[in-house]
């Protein structure tokens, strides 16, 4: 797939026949993950569910991803599969990027319905133990990075980035990690309002990532939203009820 520059070998998961639904993963997982959704899903529905680019078994972009770029990826993927109208279901970074695609202005395709599982998009206030961390690694980051020192010590500042950064940035490439960056850093509550379409929250009570107060925001300002919590789940809150997840999304699709 050609895209943006790149010549991309994406991975795509695309099983059942009916009106479409598109399921997007979360960082560092991949379609695979979910497979107990898309096989849920699949015998009443065509079930579309990429890898994105640098994750599961889809090629690394050459340049690091924000958050339209991820929509873009999204939009012509189903320009070429044809899709016209569909529902998405986004879990964590997946459901910010269906944030983003949903209060855009101009989609090429039509958006149904929408779910959202332990989604990111908020960013939190940060504590000040956060804010004196992050200021910390920018100045040691501005030591490592001068030149004789640089030379003198290679593996500084991969080392101080891996010491202060979460475990999904150690464990992200390079190109991945500039990603992320973009990512955390974008604030996707002032277009919450704009999504029209009818939108179910499934949240963990323990979600530590994304916590539940992000699920209230965005119950709050979704004009057509519900939320259901998954008592004692954490981020991955589907995989804590896997019952409950499928009768809830079964009443939401109607099947």
């Amino acid at each position: 797939m050609d895209f943006k520059g790149d010549t991309l070998d994406v991975n795509v998961v695309d099983e059942g026949e009916g009106d479409v639904i598109v399921l997007l993963h979360g960082w560092l997982a991949s379609a695979e993950v979910y497979r107990s959704i898309i096989n849920m899903l699949r015998g009443n529905f065509r079930v579309i569910a990429p890898d994105f680019p640098g994750f599961g078994k889809s090629t690394e972009p050459s340049f690091a991803y924000d958050v339209e770029d991820y929509c873009d990826f999204v939009a012509e993927l189903l320009r070429r599969l044809n899709v016209s109208k569909a529902s998405f279901i986004g879990h964590s970074h997946g459901g910010r990027v269906i944030i983003a695609l949903a209060s855009r202005e101009n989609l090429p395709f039509e958006i149904s319905k929408i779910v959202l599982i332990d989604s990111a998009g908020i960013v939190s206030k940060k504590s000040l133990s956060k804010r004196a961390k992050i200021r910390t690694f920018k100045i040691l980051k501005k030591i490592v990075l001068i030149k004789p020192v640089r030379k003198a010590f290679p593996e500084a500042l991969p080392h101080l980035r891996k010491v202060f950064g979460s475990a999904d940035y150690a464990s992200s490439s390079e190109t991945l990690q500039k990603s992320m960056v973009k990512l955390v850093n974008t604030d996707l509550s002032s277009r919450l309002h704009l999504i029209k379409q009818p939108t179910l929250l499934i949240w963990g009570e323990n979600d530590d990532a994304t916590p539940l107060s992000h699920a209230k925001i965005m119950e709050k300002e979704i004009p057509d939203a519900g939320l259901v919590v998954i008592k004692g789940a954490g981020h991955f809150s589907f995989t804590s009820d896997i019952p409950l997840t499928e009768r809830v999304l079964r009443s939401f699709f109607n099947f």
